[in-house]
């Protein structure tokens, strides 16, 4: 790689020339709880990087005021892709303000559906499909037009309809659909949201799906205008959950994908920076929320079945991270003689004009953050301070010193999870391995204070990820466009289906495992051109390849091939490039 030069631009950063790999001007942009960040990338590296105010009943104006400052003196016609994140959907999920949803779900054979139940609006109708994709039950219209009509009356908007082996045979979940589409603002089919099997986890999936679809929109609807309104017209992307972007139209109809979509961020924002070999655990610090994941060797931890989050067990392939319900901003408070910190966050740390003391306040009292309002920070911790009946400065302390121990106890408890199952990495499968991190890379807001006291209290090598308080933003910037596909053939039925990708094809009774392959690999490659990758530019791998026979009345009548096909998440550009990109840029904001 040529060596950079460096010079000024006119927004005050440094502009790195002839960094290999960076041809276009990018925006990737973060909307977090508390802060959005943007950061702008273009031929010299990184020339430019904000952070505003997160106003979540204003998103338009919170993105349009990002975009105006990171396109200072920018022509707009520039701008050649926009890559989004947010940990809106993810810190919905964590705090409980899921929107009502309604669901609709049949019986079919096996466990009673009842068992899975997601809420008050759960309706179970007549209908079944057996494993092999014939149908069992005929649906009961009538129960599905009574449930329908009791949405409605209650004022549910939004409903996710789940048959059991839908994705074997999707006609009962499809005809539910088009019997209550008309009575309803947006209707999630199963089938279409998740591909695999587990009936209790496409449950969860559809239901998170239809519950966070109004906050996604609120999300999709302002950062389309805030484009427009500043003239951006280039193709607009969101990182998904396991490290990859997709098309932005396309995740209004899948918009679990935009679940921990934060938290990855600061996943793909980190490798770069993480030692190898070693084990390094991220944890970013945010207002309202901590995420944090394990890199083996500078490659994510990924879960593979899908993710777990908030007792919702779901079908969202994604990076193996970790989001808890605290942050510079959680709500501080002393319950009987006990000091409590999060999960809820009231609002902005008091030195900030928030109402109700946070750690970030903790902070200003010990002078170690001065950008605020330091009296009013003290103000509230001295509250604190005398209901626990110790000096201000000492709350301070404990505040702050029981804040880390609490999200490296978090952070010690995912490893213990993750070294209880087999260990996935985006890459491939590490039989037996044993996780033992010695490394702790830490970003957002207030990094480097937290780094130093886990420094002390822990028994890591403890380091900040340069750009810190951007750098999830730039991981969003420069991650992969990815996608997968999951293919059923059964050559009893002559038939090959793609749930998710809404395909259905007839077979040769006689099809090969290898040409079953070339079937999914080719709706894979559709998938990633469709979704935003380029030809050339992605490598694909093959998650799962099975065969089995199907016997009945002791005969063999045919076979059921399951095919299970990714574009491999990863970064645009080589570690190397990136790391000295964001190295040589000063630690300062526009």
């Amino acid at each position: 790689m040529k060596e950079a030069r460096c010079q000024k631009n006119r927004s005050g950063t440094d502009d790195f020339h002839n960094i290999s790999g960076i041809e276009n001007m990018i925006i990737g942009l973060d909307v977090g709880g508390t802060h959005t960040d943007v950061v702008l990338l273009g031929p010299g590296g990184l020339r430019n990087r904000v952070k505003v105010l997160t106003d979540t009943t204003d998103l338009f104006s919170t993105v349009l005021a990002g975009l105006d400052r990171i396109t200072r003196d920018i022509d707009p016609n520039e701008i050649t892709q926009t890559v989004l994140s947010t940990t809106l959907t993810t810190n919905a999920i964590v705090e409980n303000k899921l929107s009502p949803v309604g669901m609709i779900v049949t019986c079919g054979p096996g466990i009673h559906p009842d068992n899975y139940r997601t809420g008050i609006h759960y309706y179970m109708v007549k209908g079944g499909i057996d494993h092999s994709g014939r149908e069992i039950q005929a649906i009961d219209e009538d129960q599905v037009r009574d449930a329908a009509q009791k949405m409605v009356d209650d004022g549910i908007a939004h409903v996710g309809v789940v048959g059991k082996f839908s994705t074997r045979n999707p006609d009962h979940e499809n005809k539910i659909c088009k019997l209550i589409e008309p009575d309803f603002e947006k209707v999630f089919p199963g089938h279409r949201i998740s591909g695999n099997f587990s009936f209790p986890r496409r449950i969860a999936t559809t239901f998170l799906n239809a519950s966070i679809y109004p906050i996604h929109k609120k999300f999709f609807e302002a950062v389309k205008a805030s484009l427009v309104a500043k003239g951006i017209n280039a193709p607009i992307y969101i990182l998904k959950a396991d490290g990859g972007t997709m098309d932005f139209n396309t995740s209004i109809d899948f918009p679990g994908q935009s679940i921990l979509s934060g938290p990855a961020a600061s996943v793909m924002g980190s490798v770069a920076f993480a030692e190898d070999p070693s084990e390094t655990i991220v944890l970013d610090i945010g207002g309202t929320t901590t995420d944090m994941a394990v890199l083996i060797n500078r490659v994510p931890v990924l879960v593979p079945a899908g993710i777990e989050i908030n007792s919702f067990k779901t079908h969202i392939r994604a990076l193996h991270t970790r989001s808890i319900g605290l942050g510079g901003d959680s709500a501080v408070r002393v319950q009987s003689g006990e000091l409590i910190i999060g999960p809820d966050r009231i609002g902005p740390a008091m030195a900030y004009g928030g109402p109700s003391p946070t750690p970030t306040d903790a902070l200003f009292v010990l002078a170690q953050a001065n950008d605020g309002d330091r009296d009013n920070a003290q103000r509230g911790i001295a509250a604190i301070a005398e209901q626990l009946g110790v000096s201000t400065e000492e709350a301070a302390r404990r505040v702050f010193d029981k804040t880390c121990r609490l999200i490296l106890e978090k952070a010690d408890e995912m490893v213990r999870k993750i070294n209880s199952k087999p260990v996935y990495t985006v890459r491939e499968a590490l039989e037996g391995y044993q996780i033992k991190p010695g490394h702790l890379l830490v970003l957002g807001g207030p990094a480097p204070h937290f780094a130093r006291h886990f420094q002390e209290i822990a028994g890591y090598k403890v380091n900040t990820v340069p750009q810190w308080d951007v750098a999830n933003a730039i991981g969003t910037a420069l991650s992969r466009t990815t996608c997968e596909v999951t293919l059923f053939v059964d050559t009893y039925r002559c038939r090959a289906m793609a749930p998710e990708e809404n395909y259905q094809a007839p077979v040769n009774p006689r099809i090969t495992l290898a040409e079953a392959h070339e079937i999914a690999l080719e709706l894979l490659t559709q998938k990633a051109l469709r979704e935003g990758a380029l030809p050339g530019e992605f490598e694909t791998d093959v998650l799962e390849s099975l065969e089995f026979n199907m016997i009945r009345n002791f005969q063999l009548i045919g076979r059921n091939i399951r095919i299970k096909i990714q574009v491999r998440p990863g970064l645009k550009h080589e570690h190397h490039e990136i790391a000295h990109m964001i190295n040589n840029t000063p630690e300062t904001g526009n």
